[in-house]
């Protein structure tokens, strides 16, 4: 089944255009020189035996508690021709369904991030990666007026609600005014850039940026609602305002488990078992003007495993379909075990590049709010190290793709001038050089205890991501094993995901580890939001980005001038001057580079799947998020 794909790097990490507003690729979303010290080589050594022992050891493990996952799940199951299993999107049982929550944890149903899950909700437009273009969905076509104030919306008039009712214009403007009555995170956002969103008629949108003298604040936040935000019915919008008293914190808690959507799947089976969602055989998309036709699967299913291994082994014995985790080595289930299973690419990095997971400073902590500190410890990281062992080659090299606030793509790199930026790179692993960095600062161990100190007191932190994301564990022992090496204790702190997640969105940590966005349409803008944004960090719960609460007046005036500015060179400027800034300040490090999401597939039940040489332009999203549904249009039953 696989084909032998011997393309360039520049293949390999798909060609954006533009940028996502949050990713989450956790996960379960460098150079060359390295130091020759036995301390590298016995961590080294530690990092392959974690990995290794994380494989081996959870191995029989996980398939034992596969086949009870499966047995357990019998009940209420779908037929197996009929269902298209995945893996690695939801964690627990759904706790619900409503677009507004500030806590959902529905990754089957709710992930509106660039490219949006379409199965359940959908939005106007739907975002392909592999292009940088927006494609028709409930809306047909959008343009600007000359001074980019006002972004007309045509909707197609075929869409229609599950209930049967027709989708309009009133739904999109009373979705967006719902939003921001009720403060939803998007609310917050958005209301910043948009004045209003109005119903012309029933076919036409009106959306209105907020201008400063006449100039837009920026269009660029105000196109991607188009992709990133569900729309929602008036008519049940204002059903749950009512039976919640127009209360906002009821009405962002509601579970709406009786929703109305537009999506070709709705809720079938929730427990703390498995999550299914069953095809709607009345969706409106299968009319001429949309797909033409209906979803090939009648059933989306997910057993809820308990971690990455037990995915993995129920992607091997052809209980998973399409998994979106990592796997070490991915490429022995089709070398070494001869298994039908394939990814995007045949070849490392064998998914499409597009994000940079990093490491966050908490720059209100004492030490970590000096910048050589945060600097020597990024130039103590063997980054090989993490791409090696922890990422098994599943990235490009930052010998290949130097450091930037852009990510490894064609469409992103063309906005940086590298050479202006070459003396502020690093080494791989310079242990000797961050240990010079921290002398030359008067940053030492005064008492001979082995640590540094900073006004009397230790540099003693946690470097912490969620328990069980494997390759992101391994990179941040990584990051531990630097800290040792230059007289900094690190030490690594792995909480449940849900733990995590408060401590990043509050600033509640030393170090963390989170992903930038990938593709979107505001590309690279989003990534430079995600490293410097000043009002991200003043956010209450903020999973946008810069984590860490860096403030810095420079980086925050190119973010305002960034959205507006339409010259090449300009743009280039401003960009090389944000990477600039990162470079020299540290206040993140990218770690590596990834997929936006990670895509195998198991061929023994459907076939088919999108693949980076089949030439139909469907990106490797899971058959789920933006334009990749279309992959659920094309499935093939393995006869």
């Amino acid at each position: 089944m696989k084909k032998n794909l011997q393309k360039v790097m520049s293949l390999l990490c798909v060609s954006a255009l533009s940028l996502s507003m949050i990713a989450g690729c956790g996960g379960s979303n460098s150079g060359t020189t390295t130091t020759d010290t036995p301390a590298t080589e016995e961590s080294t050594e530690a990092v392959e035996e974690t990995v290794e022992e994380t494989t081996e050891e959870t191995t029989e493990e996980a398939t034992e508690e596969a086949a009870e996952e499966t047995a357990s799940t019998d009940e209420g199951s779908t037929p197996r021709n009929e269902t298209l299993y995945e893996a690695g999107q939801q964690w627990g049982t759904i706790n619900d369904w409503n677009p507004m929550s500030a806590n959902s944890n529905n990754g089957l149903a709710l992930s509106a991030n660039e490219s949006a899950r379409e199965l359940v909700y959908e939005t106007l437009f739907m975002f392909n990666a592999l292009d940088g273009k927006l494609y028709p969905l409930l809306g047909t076509e959008y343009s600007w007026n000359d001074d980019q104030t006002e972004l007309t919306v045509k909707l197609n008039a075929d869409a229609k609600w599950s209930d049967g009712s027709a989708f309009t214009a009133e739904d999109v403007a009373y979705t967006y005014d719902t939003h921001v009555k009720y403060q939803s995170s998007q609310g917050a956002d958005f209301s910043t850039y948009v004045e209003s969103v109005e119903a012309v008629d029933d076919s036409t949108v009106l959306i209105k940026a907020k201008a400063e003298n006449g100039v837009a604040i920026n269009p660029l936040k105000v196109t991607s609602i188009l992709n990133t935000m569900y729309m929602m019915q008036k008519a049940y919008l204002q059903t749950v305002e009512e039976r919640n008293g127009e209360d906002a914190d009821k009405v962002k808690q509601d579970t709406m488990e009786d929703l109305v959507h537009t999506g070709p799947y709705a809720p079938y089976i929730s427990n703390d078992q498995k999550a299914v969602l069953q095809r709607d055989d009345n969706y409106w998309g299968q009319a001429s003007s949309m797909w033409g036709k209906l979803p090939v699967p009648k059933y989306i299913a997910h057993t809820i495993y308990k971690d990455n291994a037990a995915g993995q082994v129920a992607l091997s014995q052809g209980e998973v379909d399409v998994c979106q985790q990592f796997i070490t080595d991915v490429q022995n289930l089709w070398l070494q075990d001869n298994l039908p299973i394939s990814t995007w690419l045949d070849d490392a990095p064998y998914g499409a590049c597009e994000v940079m997971p990093s490491m966050f400073f908490n720059v209100e902590r004492k030490g970590l709010d000096k910048k050589e500190v945060r600097r020597a410890i990024a130039m103590a990281v063997d980054y090989e190290q993490i791409i090696a062992s922890a990422m098994s080659g599943q990235s490009p090299t930052f010998d290949e793709y130097p450091r930037s606030v852009v990510g490894p793509t064609d469409g992103e790199r063309k906005y940086v001038d590298f050479d202006a930026i070459a003396d502020l790179q690093w080494e791989n692993a310079d242990v000797d050089g961050a240990n010079a960095l921290l002398d030359e600062a008067g940053i030492v161990d005064t008492d001979g205890d082995g640590i540094r100190e900073v006004d009397g007191e230790n540099l003693s932190f946690k470097a912490e991501c969620p328990t069980g994301w494997s390759d992101w564990n391994a990179s941040m022992e990584i990051v531990a094993a630097a800290g040792e090496k230059i007289g900094i204790d690190i030490q690594t702190y792995f909480p449940e995901a849900s733990s995590f997640y408060d401590d990043m969105t509050t600033c509640n940590f030393d170090i963390c580890m989170w992903s930038c966005p990938g593709a979107g349409v505001m590309n690279p803008y989003s990534k430079g939001m995600f490293y410097f944004s000043e009002e991200y960090a003043k956010l209450a719960s903020n999973w946008s980005g810069n984590f860490g609460h860096y403030m810095n007046d420079d980086a925050e005036a190119i973010l305002k001038a960034l959205p507006s500015e339409t010259d090449e060179a300009k743009l280039k400027e401003y960009y090389t001057e944000l990477s600039r800034i990162l470079l020299d300040e540290c206040p993140a490090v990218a770690l590596m580079y990834r997929p936006t999401l990670f895509y195998a597939v198991n061929e023994s039940v459907w076939t088919n799947y999108p693949a980076a040489d089949d030439g139909r332009n469907i990106p490797p999203t899971d058959c789920t998020d933006g334009y990749g549904i279309a992959a659920l249009y094309d499935l093939e039953l393995v006869e």
